[in-house]
């Protein structure tokens, strides 16, 4: 289908503009959190504008995916972000990846196949009602809620996954705003710019965007990454199912579909150990303590 062909360039793109953003967004001074001098901070810093370049090709991409197919079958192929972003920095900083990571990739690859394929994402309507919109929306704004309360009140690596999972919750409803709008073109460029989701979709994208730019400020890739991506997946599929009435398969389906989660969940357990991921580089656990450097880490911190 070709709307996976463009869920997987989306992902692709997003992971290496994680990457670049980490790497700008680890540097910023502490007492931005939470502040548009963050911002401030990042737009002059050009690997972060990069970062934003491939966040518009991505954008373009994930337009097309969800133009050309359902919700729940586009959003879940962002969980190989976290791989191929792990494969970036290798690539980026110049050293090899161990084969328990290699083999990691490999278990998220074909656990989220798997899941996939006993899934069946399909069907469903281009367009839902307002009255399931507010529904929508309102649950939403109440989750987003609760995690950025729970957020403020930590620090580091939780205060990332919470950021994360926001981020997460935010580009999931961008994604369903995107799709009702993309189906408003059938109607012509006035249906087009007139639809409220267009805007609604701006809105909900840059402030995912800035809970983004937080997390990853706030602790490592493998804090917020997992949530941002895992996150992204499981509630896409929700609104898939509830705003546009799309097929999902149950009953003995489940099945591989737990086993393909599984292996999905094994595989980023292994990932979160990876020495690249924790901002080494393999060779840095050989070295005696204290002579590892940070060299490697697409998040170093400036003192």
């Amino acid at each position: 289908m070709i709307c996976v062909l463009f869920a997987v360039l989306t992902a692709l793109s997003n992971a290496a503009a994680s990457v670049l953003q980490r790497r700008a967004a680890s540097e910023a001074p502490p007492d931005g959190a939470f502040r548009l001098s963050l911002f401030a901070y990042l737009v002059r810093r050009r690997v972060w504008l990069a970062g934003i370049a491939l966040v518009g090709a991505a954008a373009l991409f994930q337009a097309a995916a969800l133009g050309t197919g359902p919700v729940a079958l586009v959003q879940p192929i962002f969980i190989i972000e976290l791989p191929i972003a792990l494969l970036i920095a290798g690539l980026l900083f110049r050293t090899s990846l161990p084969r328990r990571t290699w083999v990691a990739v490999a278990a998220v690859t074909a656990g989220l196949a798997v899941a996939l394929a006993a899934a069946a994402p399909s069907g469903g309507v281009d367009r839902a009602s307002n009255q399931l919109w507010v529904l929508a929306l309102v649950a939403t704004g109440g989750f987003e809620a609760v995690l950025l309360i729970a957020a403020m009140r930590t620090r580091g690596e939780p205060r990332a996954a919470l950021l994360g999972l926001a981020a997460a919750c935010g580009y999931a409803l961008t994604a369903a705003l995107m799709k009702q709008a993309m189906s408003a073109l059938a109607d012509g460029p006035g249906a087009f710019f007139s639809s409220w989701q267009l805007y609604a979709t701006a809105a909900a994208g840059v402030g995912s965007l800035f809970l983004l730019q937080n997390a990853l400020q706030a602790g490592t890739l493998v804090a917020s990454q997992p949530m941002l991506t895992i996150g992204d997946a499981l509630i896409s599929s929700c609104f898939g199912v509830l705003l546009f009435a799309e097929d999902m398969r149950f009953g003995w389906w489940l099945v591989p579909e737990m086993l393909g989660l599984g292996a999905i969940a094994i595989g980023y357990i292994e990932l979160a150990r990876s020495p690249l991921a924790l901002g080494q580089s393999p060779a840095a656990q050989e070295q005696p303590s204290g002579e590892a450097s940070g060299q490697f880490e697409p998040s170093t911190r400036t003192a």
